[in-house]
């Protein structure tokens, strides 16, 4: 389990540095930066639930925000533009669903370790 830890924490670290291109590089930089700090805790078998959990309810309300544009997507014909580098700049649901399908990794893996947390993993209240 400490390698698929270590390995969330070199991906989030990795979509933290990405960022810094992104028209709103702060945020992402905080968020991703956060979940890769949550990896290197689980290593450790360190999982905060209090934490956890307000966590998972501030990237779930965030999500909503952007959920407008994975409808619009949804909507189009061609759904490759999702992953075109030239259709971010063409169409703004592109920006939206990519960035919720990030908040959406995000939240399955806080709520993997909020679920390990639960198992008998040493854990604080």
């Amino acid at each position: 389990m400490r390698v698929v830890n270590f390995l969330l924490a070199v991906m989030f670290l990795l979509f933290a540095f990405l960022q810094v291109n992104d028209p709103d590089p702060l945020i992402w930089i905080l968020i991703y930066g956060t979940m890769a700090v949550l990896a290197v805790m689980a290593i450790f078998e360190y999982h905060p639930k209090r934490f956890l959990i307000g966590l998972i309810i501030l990237l779930a309300g965030y999500s909503a925000v952007y959920f407008r544009g994975v409808l619009e997507w949804l909507k189009q014909e061609d759904k490759s533009g999702l992953f075109d580098e030239v259709a971010k700049m063409e169409h703004w649901y592109i920006e939206e669903a990519r960035e919720f399908l990030g908040l959406l990794i995000c939240i399955v893996v806080v709520a993997f370790y909020y679920f390990r947390s639960r198992k008998g993993v040493k854990a604080t209240a």
